[in-house]
């Protein structure tokens, strides 16, 4: 499989600047994964296409507002530091701009000193390992010098910085936010469990892995960074209650996917070496971890029934995702149509339901 038979046209007028207003409000195209047909609707009217008995599954994971800006120690040069995932306490993974002034060593002062990180040494990527000092809590430091860390194709200034946070989000560690639960207010969610669908929370935080651009000709070759998840026991139970009363699991978003289908992976390998302690019948078991996991063509899955998601960039691992679910020709047509129909897209953009 090529990367560029995942290409798509798109006009640069329509990549969402801005998040609309009533979240809510956003556009709906429903895709029928087994014969390509679409319906245009609102997002309003999602609890339309769930049925009782459905569980639908959120990532609850809560975006830090990871990107720094700071002076290299005794030179006031301008570093831009983009946090990516804490790998102790006080050491994080990061992306450092420019990178050619963070060699091992360096330090470099945010807020005048108010925090201090000081360069342990470069990894994967060019990546720098980063231990920051501070007093107080460092949670509340970074909600004071940090931004949000906004996709590099939406240039607006974001106004509030909860519309880049799910109404839903709690758990903190996300360089991005799971866009697909953008959409949901507290009242839709209320209207869809008052239907008689279950909702399970689990939680992934994104890293820009999921972002990154693939360099590779082969989709094949192309290697997925990981990213720590989390499923507890209250989440696999009722997704493997839906399954035995024969409810449809419909993720929202493709980080709810990749949770539940590596959790499902490991399950599966668990049994194929005759150690899994879940009741047979159970595609989900309590867990966390890391998840490189790459789903493209090809991929059977083991837990997804349907989907929610944004409109997602082309030759990217999402729309690779999303086409090994619905069916590359049938995504490719679901977003030709979204051009015509003049849909918003990417992060800040319109969704997609394929069932």
């Amino acid at each position: 499989m090529d990367v560029k038979d995942f290409y798509y046209e798109l006009p640069q007028e329509l990549i969402a600047q801005d998040p609309l207003e009533d979240r809510s409000s956003s556009r709906l195209l429903v895709l029928h994964k087994e014969d390509g047909r679409m319906e245009h609707t609102d997002f309003k009217h999602i609890s339309e296409y769930l049925n009782p008995g459905d569980c639908l599954v959120l990532n609850n994971t809560k975006v830090i507002p990871a990107r720094l800006f700071g002076e290299r120690e005794g030179t006031q040069a301008k570093i831009e530091v983009l946090l990516l995932k804490r790998k102790e306490n006080d050491v994080w993974e990061t992306l450092v701009r420019p990178g050619k002034k963070a060699k091992p060593g360096a330090r470099i002062l945010f807020g005048g000193g108010l925090l201090a990180g000081e360069v342990l040494e470069i990894v994967e990527d060019g990546n720098r390992l980063i231990k920051f000092t501070y007093e107080g809590i460092f949670e509340e430091i970074l909600d004071r010098l940090g931004q949000m860390p906004l996709p590099p194709y939406i240039t607006h200034q974001l106004q509030d910085k909860n519309r880049y946070q799910t109404v839903y989000a709690k758990e903190e560690g996300s360089a991005a936010a799971p866009t697909a639960g953008l959409h949901f207010t507290p009242e839709l969610l209320e209207e869809i469990r008052a239907k008689g669908i279950s909702i399970a929370e689990v939680t992934l935080h994104v890293g820009l892995g999921t972002f990154r651009p693939v360099k590779v000709a082969q989709v094949k070759e192309h290697h997925m960074h990981s990213e720590f998840y989390q499923m507890d026991e209250i989440a696999a139970k009722t997704i493997n209650a839906a399954k035995q009363r024969g409810g449809r699991v419909v993720c929202v978003g493709t980080t709810s996917c990749r949770t539940v289908e590596s959790v499902a992976m490991g399950l599966r390998e668990e049994r194929e070496q005759e150690h899994a302690i879940c009741k047979e019948g159970d595609v989900v078991r309590p867990g966390s971890g890391w998840t490189d996991i790459f789903i493209y063509p090809g991929y059977q899955f083991q837990v997804l029934d349907g989907l929610i998601t944004n409109f997602h960039l082309p030759e990217s691992t999402l729309v690779m995702l999303v086409s090994a679910f619905a069916g590359r020709e049938h995504v490719l047509g679901a977003y030709q149509a979204a051009v015509e129909e003049r849909y918003r897209f990417f992060s800040f953009g319109d969704a997609m339901l394929i069932i």
